[in-house]
């Protein structure tokens, strides 16, 4: 008999079930990884369950499946999001931007945002870069980059599209090139580039 999970389902098959439904919430509701997977595992009756989870890879490969195969949009959307993305790089080139995030990664939901990450001295040289430029945003939280506490973001739309801009010290740039597999996760203008070439 299958075991993992009280009424029978085997914890691999469960994780990919809560991984589908979480991929599903996201896609359709705008959920963020950590929201959707716990709502996914309270709907299959696997809230105990904490060792069946999927992690944000799981769900990354899940939502993947899941918009090629609902969302006809989906490869233009990546497409276009991406060349705002390159856009925005090249405008706001003295603030060394990289992009992370969905756009990033090629997994973009109807209302998944391009975020850049940008690093200045101070983040008020950021915000007032945008206001000279008529950008209006409003300021918004995301999580750190170091992966501890929350940063300071500018939210706003360019070019129609949805844009999450977080603010660093310059500092933060440096010492996120060190931690490894975290800088796999975002990419540089040059990086973006090569991405748009495939």
């Amino acid at each position: 008999m299958p075991s993992g999970h009280p009424d029978g389902r085997d914890s691999g098959g469960l994780r990919e079930e809560i991984a589908a439904a979480a991929a599903r919430l996201i896609a359709e509701h705008a959920l963020d990884y950590a929201t959707a997977k716990h709502k996914a595992a309270q709907a299959l009756s696997a809230g105990n369950g904490r060792a069946v989870l999927p992690d944000n890879d799981d769900i990354d490969a899940a939502l993947l499946e899941h918009l090629r195969l609902f969302d006809d949009d989906h490869d233009d959307r990546v497409r276009r999001r991406r060349e705002v993305a390159l856009e925005l790089m090249d405008m706001l080139a003295e603030f060394e931007p990289m992009l992370t995030g969905a756009v990033w990664k090629g997994i973009v939901a109807e209302h998944a945002p391009i975020h850049l990450q940008a690093f200045s001295d101070s983040a008020k040289d950021l915000a007032i870069d945008l206001l000279n430029r008529n950008i209006s945003y409003d300021a918004v939280t995301v999580p750190h980059l170091s992966g501890r506490g929350e940063a300071e973001a500018l939210a706003f739309y360019w070019r129609d599209e949805p844009v999450i801009l977080a603010t660093y010290d310059r500092r933060e740039l440096r010492s996120g090139k060190r931690r490894g597999n975290r800088a796999a996760e975002r990419g540089s203008r040059g990086a973006l580039i090569e991405k748009l070439r495939t």
